[in-house]
């Protein structure tokens, strides 16, 4: 269960009641699935590429970033290279790193191979880094 439905009283015994013992309304503020993209991104640049010293986001290996409404994510990543020592690891390490963002509910990671990763796929910053600019 995520932050939001413990704060908004989700799974309790009983719910929140008023004196008068009728349920009390418990508003939480929704928060827009776009403004939940910029932490998701540090979450992610916290994560390091094991062989590389870039972290995963700058390096390119998050294809996409999906978030729906109810704050439920969907990453497609890829690795280096198929035979990445980390290939069983990295996929629980992103979603782990996500899912202690605000507002984040539900996560899902998916390793995908198409397209393969290529140095095209890293920021400049992490061309940068490893002196490649």
């Amino acid at each position: 269960m995520n932050r939001l439905a413990r704060f908004a009283g989700f799974g309790r015994a009983e719910a929140p009641t008023q004196s008068s013992g009728h349920p009390t309304e418990v508003v939480v503020e929704r928060m827009d699935c776009e403004e939940l993209r910029e932490p998701i991104i540090e979450a992610l640049r916290g994560i390091y590429d094991p062989e590389i010293p870039v972290n995963i986001y700058d390096l390119g290996l998050i294809y996409t970033i999906a978030i729906s409404p109810n704050g439920d994510v969907a990453i497609d990543m890829t690795l280096t290279a198929p035979a990445c020592p980390v290939a069983g690891l990295m996929p629980q390490m992103v979603k782990d790193a996500v899912a202690v963002v605000e507002g984040v509910g539900e996560v899902a990671v998916e390793l995908v191979w198409d397209p393969p990763w290529s140095q095209e796929h890293m920021s400049d910053e992490a061309k940068l880094e490893l002196g490649m600019l």
